[in-house]
């Protein structure tokens, strides 16, 4: 138990800050991070924080999907927009494409381990991840489905609100669940790779 809590709380501090880097990096972020970013740019409040709040009233959607929130699930919406939050205040934008691009696979390496820790804690879903499943689980449709209909329309929104669209989005994409795929069969607290192995698809790219 020791291990999978502090597992679970280091896991969703460098999952808010790998998205943090990602930010800074200005070259494209998550879909879930540009629909963040979008509302910070029309509320002016820091991105964080927006993540905290937009992931409590996702949610709220679990309700009538009969879904159950666990520890993890409340830990995620307390933690990764802070963590983000502090991180930005700290890690200044970086100009130059070489630095750009740097930052921003190192950021998108970090939100891989840092979703292996926390997924491989076995505490609950993210609150978006959960929206998926929950969606799956009483609609019928495929998972692959609901993530992309879900995230497809969060970034489009988050686009339209001016969050930033670009490379590293899709470099995201296509990186993020390779990565977590060998990430967490390493951080499994329940020391089953096999039966892991299937989990980085639907649940890693987002936690946030």
């Amino acid at each position: 138990m020791p291990r999978r809590v502090t597992q679970l709380l280091v896991g969703l501090f460098l999952y808010g800050a790998g998205c943090a880097l990602t930010v800074e990096a200005g070259l494209g972020v998550d879909p879930w991070t540009v629909f963040a970013q979008g509302l910070s740019v029309r509320t002016g409040v820091g991105i964080g924080w927006i993540t905290n709040i937009v992931g409590f009233f996702v949610l709220l959607l679990w309700i009538p999907l009969r879904q159950k929130p666990g520890v993890g699930t409340v830990a995620n919406i307390l933690l990764v927009g802070t963590s983000m939050q502090l991180t930005l205040a700290v890690v200044p934008p970086v100009s130059g494409l070489f630095a750009q691009v740097a930052l921003l696979l190192g950021g998108i390496a970090v939100v891989a381990v840092a979703s292996g820790l926390y997924i491989g804690a076995h505490f609950g879903p993210g609150p978006r991840d959960g929206l998926m499943t929950g969606m799956h689980a009483r609609l019928g449709w495929p998972i692959w489905l609901c993530r992309a209909l879900v995230e497809l329309s969060v970034l489009a929104i988050g686009w339209l609100l001016g969050g930033t669209v670009g490379v590293g989005t899709v470099l995201f994409a296509v990186l993020i669940g390779p990565l977590v795929h060998v990430a967490l069969p390493l951080l499994d607290t329940r020391r089953n790779p096999r039966a892991s192995a299937d989990e980085p698809a639907e649940a890693a790219q987002s936690a946030a």
